[in-house]
């Protein structure tokens, strides 16, 4: 069924308003215009709606029975309209987000209230996956924008690299390591450290090194989560090899980040969308706020 909204909405203005002049002002359209978005309508449905003569404008009895109904379907698609403006001009709505853990620790949370700042209004559904969860994540339209490790390209996914980051040793102010600018994998030898799960793309990493080296993994603890990895440190339980970004200097009191070299590992961190599909108004708001802060 064809939907003909400009012949709704000049019946409504012509009943409220009671002419066709004041109708067509209120329009912005010629009165010529007006007179045939009308007779357009009434053609359409095959009823007359409005009687018109030379000196008076009367709705029909069919007129008067449809005008509360004509009425609702302008107010409901003006409002609609509406609502989509604004959403266009000042990027409000929801969106979800696919992320790996480890960024959620410290990176995200932080872009997240720089976003809560500039769009208090609008909600954010977080997904904390693995790299590969997060790919599948924005595949599926389970989330707009993801945030993972580099990995093997998708021909629908856009992949935008955000930066490269290094593993870095972590421990305390008390450690014996801690006043050192860096240290070396073979210092690690002795280091109480404490391991994340060995599904993660840290564990993975950390572990060739220490092989490379000779070094056994010494340490009496493993976690599922980079952050429960730094909740230990700070209770004095070790020390742990994790990636830059899980903490930020000087975020914690008494925690010493060190940068771990021979070799510098890195893990390079991409930004990901959806190839064939547009980004929502608040989506893509904060998609350029990633860009823009990191």
């Amino acid at each position: 069924m064809k939907f003909d909204f400009d012949g709704i909405q000049a019946f409504v203005v012509i009943a409220e308003l009671g002419g066709f002049n004041k109708a067509a002002d209120q329009l912005h359209i010629t009165q010529t215009a007006l007179t045939r978005r009308v007779q357009k309508l009434e053609s359409y449905l095959g009823l007359k709606l409005i009687d018109r003569t030379t000196r008076h404008v009367e709705l029909t009895a069919v007129g008067r029975e449809f005008l509360p109904q004509a009425r609702s379907i302008v107010n409901e698609m003006t409002s609609a309209i509406g609502h989509l403006k604004d959403m266009s001009e000042h990027a409000k709505g929801s969106f979800s987000l696919a992320c790996i853990p480890s960024l959620t620790v410290s990176m995200v949370p932080h872009l997240i209230r720089q976003y809560a700042n500039l769009y208090p209004e609008n909600r954010i559904r977080i997904l904390d996956a693995t790299s590969n969860e997060v790919r599948k994540a924005v595949l599926n339209h389970q989330a707009e924008i993801g945030i993972a490790l580099h990995g093997e390209k998708h021909p629908d996914l856009i992949e935008e690299p955000l930066f490269d980051d290094p593993l870095v040793f972590i421990c305390q102010d008390t450690h014996p390591l801690q006043d050192k600018k860096s240290v070396t994998w073979s210092d690690m030898r002795d280091a109480d450290l404490i391991a994340v799960s060995s599904f993660t793309s840290t564990r993975v990493l950390m572990d060739y090194q220490l092989a490379q080296h000779g070094i056994q993994l010494n340490g009496s603890y493993e976690v599922q989560h980079h952050a429960t990895a730094i909740n230990l440190v700070a209770a004095g339980v070790g020390c742990a090899i994790l990636p830059s970004s899980t903490l930020n200097d000087g975020e914690r009191p008494h925690i010493r980040k060190i940068t771990l070299k021979d070799p510098l590992v890195k893990r390079k961190v991409t930004l990901l969308r959806h190839k064939n599909t547009s980004l929502s108004p608040a989506a893509q708001a904060f998609f350029k706020l990633i860009q823009k802060s990191v």
